[in-house]
């Protein structure tokens, strides 16, 4: 009973550690890491949503429909993922060009500089 909760536990660990990196940590790419790390914990628990024990994939449609896995969070972490990945190369082109403009990733030093 308790293996059954295993995914939503993973869930939260890793939704705290992207967290505390994003809060943390001074490095704009350990700030993405992060925002990725919360990324794949929503897609973690999208498809833990969507679990169902003994569950076929909803590919096949002669299959009773009792027995299928939902077909929306499947969906949805999809999409997840597509912006997921999106996103994190926006923002790793911002760290790029922070880079080339300021010298250093250092949020910190960032915001002085800035004024």
């Amino acid at each position: 009973m308790m293996l059954l909760n295993l995914p939503y536990i993973t869930v939260a660990i890793l939704i705290a550690m992207g967290i505390y990196a994003m809060v943390y940590k001074r490095n704009l790419i350990k700030i993405v890491i992060g925002l990725s790390i919360v990324e794949s914990a929503v897609n973690l628990f999208l498809v833990s949503l969507g679990y169902r024990r003994g569950g076929i994939a909803p590919i096949y449609t002669s299959a009773p429909s009792t027995y299928m896995v939902l077909p929306t969070p499947q969906a949805l972490t999809l999409t997840s993922i597509v912006i997921g990945v999106a996103t994190t190369a926006m923002l790793l082109s911002f760290c790029m060009v922070i880079y080339r403009n300021y010298g250093t990733l250092d949020s910190r030093k960032i915001r002085r500089l800035r004024e």
